[in-house]
C-alpha cells in the first residue's frame, strides 16, 4: 500500500473533500478492517496480481461518502488525482481497478456479510467526529439498469430483476434506494430492491430516526 499523502502539499486550495479525506485518513481503523477482509479476498495465483485489500476498502469506502456508481468511481480514479492518492494507487500510467473489480470486490463483502459491518463502523466513527451531523436526512432512489434480453445461456432474465416506469419511459432492473445527511451529503443508509418497489415504499427504512427534518422529491 502506497503511502496517501492525500495532495495536501501540493494544492493552496484545501476543498472540503480534500479536508474530509485527510479527516477520514486518521480517524478510519484502517489496519483492523483491512484484517477483517483480507482473508475472504481471492490470493490472485493466477492472472494479474490482485489490488491490496486497502486500496480496495478505501475506494469502496468513497463510493458510499460520494454516492458513487461503479462505472462513476472508475471514472473519478482516472479524473480525480486526490482519490487515486487516498486510495493508495498510482499515477495516470498504473492499472486502476476497472468497474468490474470494484463490484467483484463488493460482492465478497455481501457475501461474507461484512458491508453492514463495516458501513456502521464508518458511520460511528462520522457521528462521533461530528461529520454526520444526523439532523435531517435526504431521501432518493436511483435505477440500475440489467440486461432484458433473454438470449443468454439460461434463456430467461435475471428473476431478481422487475420492470419500473419513470416518467414515461420504462426501465428493467433493480432499485437503489439511498438515505443522506442533509448538512454534509454523507450517506448514511442504502437499500436494494427490484426495479418494481416504489420509492415511498422504502422511505421509513432510509431514516435513522434522529432526524429533525426529512427531504424528498415528489416520488415521496
Amino acid at each position: 500500500m502506497k503511502q496517501a499523502s492525500l495532495g495536501l502539499g501540493q494544492s493552496i486550495k484545501r476543498t472540503r473533500r480534500r479536508e474530509f479525506l485527510g479527516e477520514m485518513e486518521q480517524v478510519v481503523p484502517w489496519a483492523n478492517l483491512v484484517a477483517l477482509v483480507a482473508p475472504h479476498l481471492p490470493e490472485g495465483r493466477r492472472g494479474r496480481p490482485p489490488f491490496p485489500a486497502e486500496a480496495m476498502l478505501r475506494v469502496h469506502f468513497m463510493q458510499q461518502w460520494f454516492n458513487l456508481s461503479d462505472p462513476a468511481m472508475e471514472d473519478a480514479l482516472h479524473d480525480v488525482p486526490l482519490l487515486r492518492e487516498f486510495a493508495g494507487l498510482g499515477g495516470w500510467d498504473d492499472r486502476l481497478p476497472d468497474e468490474s473489480t470494484i463490484l467483484r470486490f463488493r460482492h465478497v463483502l455481501e457475501k461474507h456479510k461484512l458491508a453492514e459491518q463495516i458501513f456502521q463502523t464508518i458511520n460511528e466513527l462520522l457521528t462521533a467526529k461530528g461529520l454526520l451531523l444526523k439532523s435531517g436526512t435526504v431521501v432518493d432512489a436511483t435505477l440500475i439498469a440489467a440486461p432484458s434480453s433473454t438470449k443468454n445461456q439460461s434463456g430467461e432474465r435475471d428473476p431478481e430483476m422487475k420492470q419500473s416506469k419513470k416518467g414515461n419511459q420504462w426501465y428493467f432492473g433493480m432499485k437503489c434506494h439511498i438515505g443522506a445527511d442533509a448538512e454534509s451529503g454523507l450517506v448514511h443508509t442504502v437499500r436494494g430492491t427490484t426495479g418494481s418497489v416504489g420509492d415511498v415504499v422504502e422511505a421509513n427504512s432510509l431514516l435513522h430516526g434522529e432526524e429533525a427534518e426529512a427531504f424528498g422529491d415528489a416520488g415521496y
